[in-house]
């Protein structure tokens, strides 16, 4: 599993052989068709692939549901570390907010990270948020932006349109799946 979705590899060796472990990896993963990347490379990567940063797209409220990882822990073990945290009714309630991709409706405008998430262009003034877009990038591989967002319910609204308020204008955005690119995982088991 890497960070990125991508078939890769990190390699550990003293820094007295750096240069030279460098040198000839690079060589050979270059002759294969691959390449090294840079941490912003990564973090595109990962967002495409709906890989979520712990303190970014997560915080203290969020739990392994929310974010799509539930099948990460046994509900049916007898106990684990958090198992008790789960049953507590507030992370269980409805209208949790979800871990969505969002796509803006014109394919061109980035959306900021923080900005606050509406069901109307223009809410009126006190309405709460529905949620707020944790991660935003533009992706090469599909050649427009791309977002994941925390949203109530956002599960239950793929496919709906809310909107983004930014400094100009409200923008609007689709909800769609968190994985963007790559679904099935195939390039990471190359």
């Amino acid at each position: 599993m890497s960070f990125t979705g991508e078939l890769g590899f990190e390699i550990n060796v003293p820094a007295d052989h750096g240069r030279a472990v460098w040198e000839e990896t690079y060589s050979r993963v270059e002759a294969l068709g691959g390449c090294a990347y840079g941490t912003e490379a990564m973090h595109v990567l990962r967002a495409e692939k709906g890989y979520i940063v712990v303190g970014q797209d997560t915080d203290g409220t969020v739990t392994p549901d929310d974010v799509g990882l539930a099948w990460t822990f046994g509900k049916n073990k007898r106990d684990f570390v958090g198992k008790r945290s789960l049953t507590k009714p507030d992370l269980a309630a409805p209208g949790r907010r979800q871990l969505v991709g969002l796509l803006t409706h014109d394919g061109a405008t980035l959306l900021e990270e923080g900005a606050q998430i509406t069901s109307a262009a223009a809410p009126p003034v006190g309405t709460p948020a529905l949620g707020h877009v944790t991660s935003s990038y533009w992706s090469e591989a599909l050649r427009r932006p791309i977002a994941l967002a925390l949203v109530k319910d956002g599960r239950k609204r793929k496919g709906s349109t809310l909107y983004v308020p930014m400094q100009h204008r409200s923008v609007p955005v689709e909800i769609v799946s968190p994985v963007f690119f790559d679904a099935e995982g195939a390039r990471l088991r190359g």
